[in-house]
């Protein structure tokens, strides 16, 4: 889903570079009251795991292939406001490292694949545990749907800033069923990855697990109770 340069025209791209700065801005000082000494670098870890997994690629359809956009998984393991700061961080050094996205897009790249599955995700897995017994395993449920969810929700940001200023000449409806079609089977991976990332996670060190605040956890022998 990383959008290259030249693909949205400049004012819209311009528009998201203003929405992204403005974003990091609300997120560093949301993040900074909750930070502790296991936050900092558990914030880290996930970057480095995000970004580690971004690179790699698997099989969706024929002739496509997808990859965790990450945002859901980082907010359910450190939190929102974190998570929003972790994938500027990751889509930034994709960017100016790896050319893995336009820098004239990097806003829009951090809005679609860091604020929209990082905020988006954090409110859908809080919604699904207020109905979910409080267990671990309804954590890793939730997160698991809510991975899948922010990626279809991705795309159909995405969708939007073709409609605005999109440059090649493309039905917008054509541009909507393709991205919607194609990601809701890439969701299938996110949410697979997610939900196994999370669940590791939660058998080994449950109090790290942003999402799993509140809820009694116990590491038994066999697993999560």
């Amino acid at each position: 889903m990383h959008i290259p340069d030249g693909f949205i025209n400049a004012p819209v791209s311009a528009a998201g570079a203003v929405v992204a700065v403005g974003g990091l801005a609300v997120a560093v000082r949301k993040a900074s009251a909750d930070l502790d000494e296991k936050a900092v670098p558990l914030a880290g870890l996930t970057s480095a795991y995000v970004f580690a997994m971004q690179m790699l690629n698997f099989p969706v359809a024929t002739g496509t292939s997808g990859h965790l956009i990450g945002g859901c998984l980082a907010a359910v393991l450190v939190g929102p406001w974190l998570a929003c700061i972790v994938m500027a961080v990751v889509l930034g050094v994709q960017a100016l490292v790896f050319a893995d996205g336009g820098l004239s897009a990097l806003g829009l790249n951090i809005i679609v694949m860091g604020f929209v599955p990082a905020l988006a995700g954090a409110a859908i897995v809080r919604g699904l545990e207020s109905v979910l017994p409080r267990r671990p395993s309804s954590v890793v449920t939730a997160s698991a749907i809510a991975a899948w969810a922010t990626v279809v929700i991705a795309s159909i940001v995405f969708t939007g800033y073709f409609a605005l200023g999109g440059e090649a000449d493309l039905p917008i409806g054509d541009v909507a069923v393709a991205m919607i079609g194609v990601h809701s089977l890439i969701g299938i991976g996110e949410a697979a990855i997610t939900a196994l990332t999370v669940s590791a996670v939660l058998a080994s060190r449950p109090d790290l697990v942003w999402a799993a605040r509140g809820i009694p956890t116990k590491v038994v022998a066999h697993g999560l109770v």
